[in-house]
Order: C-alpha cells, then structure tokens, then sequence
C-alpha cells in the first residue's frame, strides 16, 4: 500500500526507527520547548491494558453533550494518523499536520538525543490542542504510564482501565509489576478512578495512590439500564468508569443527555460491523481482550460459531489469543498485515497445533484481501491486531490508498 505523499508526515514516519524509547526527559525538554501545555489547559490521563480507547470515547462524548470543549489524543490510528488527534468538530487536518510537523522538525533537527515518534506526535496534539483553545484534553497512553511520554503533564484526574499481560517486555512479566507502570501516572493529591481490576493490580493501585496522597474512586458496578453504542458487557464498565471520572472533573450533565452520549458513541474497530453484518471488526490482540471478545460474540450470536480471519503481531502472547477465541472459533483464516511485526502465517498454524485445542479447518492466505475476497457473501470475525483492523477498515471502505502503516 502506497506510502502518504505528505513529507513532513514521511518524515515522523521515519522517526519510528528510534523506537520507543520509555522516559520523559527528552519530552519534558520538548513540550518546554513549545510552551506547552498552555497556561489553564485541564487533562484527564487514561491508562490500563484493555478498554482505554472505549474510555476515552465515552468520556469525549460526555464533555460533547456538556458543553465542555475537549480535545482527544488516542493512539494508534486505524487507518490515518490524523484519528489520533481530534476535538469534537473534527480530526486534525493534513495541513494542521504538515504545518505543526514542520515546526517540530527544526526545532529538534540537532538535537543529540532526537524524540520519538510518539513523543513528537504528543507535542503536535498539544500544540493543536492549544491552537483551537481548547480548555481540556483527554490522554491515552501509549504504553505504560510512568514513563509513557503523555506523563509529562499533570491532570485533573487520572484513570486506570482493567489491567492485564500486554507489552511485558517493557512493563514486566508479572501483573504487580505491569499494574506499577500504570499506576505510575498517580500524580501527587491528583483523584484517580479505576473499576474492575484483578486483586494483585487493585492493591497496587491502592498503594500508590496512598503513597501520593491522591483520592482513590473504585467504580464497583458497571452502569447499568443505559443503552450504549459500543457492544458488549465489558462497555457498561468502561461507560461507568468514564461516567465516574467526568464527574470527578467537575462536569454533570443530567440523566437524559447521558444516555444520549452514551448512545452515541462509536468507536471503530471494536466489535464493529460491515457489510450488512456480514463482518466483524475487533482488535482484539491480548488474551484478555479475546477472553472479553468471545463473550460479546455469545452474547450477541448465541450458540453460533464463526470462521476467523486471523493475524498477530510477533510479540504479542498470540496463543494466548488463540485459546481464548477458541469456544467461538469454527475455522481459521490466518493472513498477515503490511508491517514487519506480524507473525507469518505458517507459524501462526504451528502456534494453533502446539495447543491441540482442537482440529479445525485451517487456510492461509498471503494478503488481507485475498481471506476477505475468499469469503465471499459468508460471515467472517476479523481479529488479532489493532494493525490488521485498520488495514481492513481500509479496504471494507475502498480507502486502501488512504492506509497508512504504522510500526507504533
């Protein structure tokens, strides 16, 4: 798929090669650089494992219906990078890109140590954020939390989404560990809110938040009698977990324009259907997102089993994956995405034998769209990787030159 044609995002493209580099001196030195952020400029900071971006939407639709001007900065994008950062009128624009890309591209042109792609793509959502006046921002992480360059700043309130085994190279290979790193964006006397959460991850929470002296709010129940526009049980905890930190911040709205937010909300490439049902969209990409996957398929198509158009990435726990999807799973269609990242397909049928679950059809295909043009007419679940759904989004919607591959 052809590459955009916009140099100044070429260039932050070619960034990607420094990696991802945890640490916030290099953004601390760059956001001070730019002023950024701007004097009175108010942040909720969201991390966690699974449901971040859920989340974030709730709360963005929320502060929408509230009156209250909110930027969003998530990651990664789908399909372009311009959905990393929007407010509620519209995304950034491919100007707005080029123009804040180009500034940022002199000022660290000799700079020793050079930012990050993630880095860089933060500071230009804040200079965006400061440029169209907006009084709040809601943060994603990108990984972790304490050392996640979005923990340069400090927020109104801090949220923790559910938290599980993602990116144990970098945050450690125990939940305790993994649950401090994102406990690490507890700032001092900052109100932090969280919900579901497995024992061991909740006692951290609960450690440091008394060690900074921070409130800490424990939704105990997902929100319940709401209509919502994203599928599945675990979307009435996210929803309540945004509800709680909305108010937290300071923002009511009555009864009736929340459940007209909450209704609302789309966000894609969570449990998304195309092509009159015919194909859903998830990426699912840890065990526990899959655990949660399965679940909403039963939900929402009991006693049906579906054929599965398949890929992962490398260093993704993919046969933890594969387990859990395993209960609605009936063939797989393993394929791959237009990154260095993804698992080939002939490891991904040694991966699925290894675990001799069961004996299934199996078809590998070499593209994403040779398995989507195989299907044909039948039903078909697309999961395994956030990257393989954008790529997907992009060809379901004839956009394929619109793609663009991001490693990050």
């Amino acid at each position: 798929m052809p590459a955009t044609s916009h140099p100044e995002l070429d260039w932050l493209y070619t960034t990607q090669m420094f990696g991802i580099k945890l640490g916030l001196d290099n953004v601390t030195k760059l956001l001070n650089a730019l002023g950024l952020p701007g004097q009175g400029m108010k942040f909720i900071h969201v991390a966690g494992t699974n449901g971040k971006g859920s989340t974030c939407a709730f709360m963005h639709a929320m502060m929408q219906t509230a009156g209250v001007s909110a930027g969003l900065f998530t990651s990664p994008h789908l399909v372009r990078f311009n959905e990393r950062i929007r407010d509620h009128e519209r995304e950034i624009s491919d100007a707005e890109i080029e123009a804040g890309l180009a500034k940022l591209r002199v000022l660290v042109a000799d700079w020793e140590t050079h930012p990050t792609f993630f880095e860089l793509a933060f500071a230009l959502a804040l200079d965006w954020f400061q440029q169209r006046g907006l009084p709040w921002a809601i943060l994603e992480t990108g990984m972790g939390g304490r050392l996640d360059a979005t923990n340069a700043i400090t927020p109104e309130v801090s949220v923790i989404t559910r938290i599980g085994f993602d990116h144990m190279d970098q945050l450690g290979d125990t939940l305790t560990k993994i649950a401090g790193e994102k406990a690490g964006i507890i700032k001092p006397g900052v109100t932090v809110v969280t919900g579901l959460q497995d024992p061991l991850a909740l006692n951290v929470i609960k450690a440091t938040a008394k060690a900074k002296k921070s409130y800490l709010s424990i939704v105990d129940e997902p929100l319940m009698d709401v209509e919502l526009g994203l599928d599945g049980p675990h979307q009435a905890w996210n929803a309540a977990l945004a509800l709680e930190a909305v108010r937290e911040a300071g923002i009511k709205l009555p009864a009736v324009q929340l459940e007209l937010a909450l209704n609302a909300v789309q966000w894609r490439g969570r449990f998304q259907s195309l092509r009159d049902g015919r194909i859903i969209l998830d990426g699912a990409h840890n065990p526990e997102a899959a655990f949660v996957l399965a679940a909403t398929w039963e939900m929402q198509f009991p006693g049906e089993s579906v054929e599965i158009i398949f890929a992962a990435a490398k260093d993704k726990d993919v046969a933890g994956v594969m387990s859990a999807l395993s209960p609605i799973v009936k063939a797989w269609h393993f394929t791959t995405f237009h990154s260095p990242r993804a698992m080939p397909t002939a490891q991904l049928r040694e991966i699925w034998d290894s675990l001799d679950i069961a004996i299934l059809p199996i078809t590998e295909y070499p593209d994403l769209n040779s398995a989507i043009s195989a299907a044909g007419d039948d039903k078909r679940l697309i999961a395994g990787s956030l990257y393989l759904v954008g790529e997907a989004l992009a060809l379901l919607d004839n956009a394929a030159t619109d793609f663009q591959v991001s490693l990050q």
